[in-house]
């Protein structure tokens, strides 16, 4: 799981028809020089807002099927979070 900022929509009028009712959304990953990435929206998401992104087989779950082609999902909104920046920096977890 991932931490991610979503910074945009993706409008595609034609698609592949197992993508249809997705919404998708343009996320980057919460970390200097974060990946941009694609994900579909399972929880309505905003963009600004912080979320949590899944990748792989998690995502197509998080989307109910299994034969969806979706490599990321938003699965989770955060309200809050909080790291102990000092720990961080010592590089221990």
């Amino acid at each position: 799981m991932k931490i991610c900022e979503v910074i945009g929509h993706v409008w595609a009028t034609k698609k592949e028809q197992a993508l249809n009712g997705l919404k998708l959304m343009v996320v980057r990953e919460d970390k200097p020089g974060g990946e941009e990435i694609v994900a579909a929206d399972t929880v309505g998401a905003g963009v600004g807002e912080k979320v949590l992104v899944v990748s792989g087989s998690t995502a197509r779950r998080a989307v109910g099927a299994d034969e969806r082609p979706v490599d990321a999902a938003i699965v989770g909104i955060i309200d809050s979070l909080e790291v102990d920046r000092e720990k961080q920096k010592a590089g221990t977890r």
